[in-house]
């Protein structure tokens, strides 16, 4: 049957094409350009449509919608988060998008977003620590070293510099393995046994860790004054990653808080506990 000639087609970007894209820029670049344009985005922040994403759980995990517009373009991302994934072969978070025009409501994208995922976490990520981090910060601790560690280190290295990383997973494996794939970006990397290991001589901690529970990966001995805490593994209710007694006394900022009350670390506290939006601060 013959297409009418003037049929609309939407280019769809595949994970391949994601991936050979990455490696033609470069991944510091990508992160670093991607990062430049999620601070932007920060600095309009006011500008956005936004809601909460709509999320379907499960006992075995999340499938959820996050959607966005800014009155020109809207945009939503499909993504799922199973940690159990992993026993099977299987990721445990995939995603993809799309990209439409307001004026028509037309489609003019539709993309892989499990990659896009990774480096947007990864580049939000850097964007926060850049205004909130201590100044010439260069040891960071990762505890939860599964694929997003290393985009986080990527990142961090790309954005602030840097070059000493500390590892630590409660599956050796998963630290060696990030170890080695990490390895050929020249930073300084020391596998440790223990959380409490890892903390030791960094400014800077990510926790990225996946199983649906209220967990305490960081107590609050092991936390000192001036520590930078980027605690993205807890995004989902009835996940968490930090006491509630390092919360209790630390200065908080959070993208977007109709979310993070519900998703974030902070759904341990009351709900009128204060809060800073991440756009405030780079907005001065």
């Amino acid at each position: 049957m013959s297409q009418p000639a003037n049929l609309n087609v939407v280019p769809f970007v595949s994970v391949d094409h994601m991936m050979k894209l990455i490696l033609q820029i470069g991944i510091e670049t990508c992160l670093t350009e991607l990062a430049a344009y999620v601070e932007e985005d920060f600095r309009r922040w006011e500008s956005f449509d936004k809601t909460a994403r709509v999320a379907a759980h499960s006992v075995d995990g999340v499938i959820e919608l996050m959607p966005a517009s800014d009155n020109v373009l809207y945009a939503f991302k499909y993504v799922n988060g199973h940690p159990k994934n992993t026993r099977s072969g299987r990721q445990t978070v995939t995603a993809f998008g799309l990209l439409a025009d307001v004026a028509t409501g037309y489609p003019i994208l539709l993309s892989e977003m499990t990659l896009l995922t990774a480096l947007r976490t990864a580049a939000t990520s850097a964007v926060a620590a850049k205004h909130l981090a201590p100044k010439n910060a260069h040891a960071m601790a990762l505890i939860g070293n599964g694929a997003q560690s290393e985009f986080q280190a990527m990142a961090f290295k790309a954005m602030l510099g840097i070059d000493t990383l500390r590892l630590y997973d409660i599956d050796p494996a998963a630290t060696h393995k990030c170890a080695g794939n990490l390895a050929k970006f020249g930073f300084k990397i020391t596998p440790c046994a223990s959380a409490e290991e890892a903390m030791q001589g960094v400014q800077i901690v990510t926790t990225a860790t996946a199983d649906k529970q209220y967990a305490t990966i960081l107590t609050d001995n092991l936390v000192g004054a001036g520590l930078h805490i980027n605690a993205i593994g807890g995004d989902c209710p009835g996940k968490t990653e930090l006491h509630r007694d390092i919360l209790l006394r630390s200065k908080i900022f959070v993208e977007y808080p109709p979310q993070t009350r519900i998703e974030g670390e902070i759904q341990q506290l009351a709900p009128e506990h204060e809060v800073q939006e991440l756009w405030r601060v780079i907005t001065g």
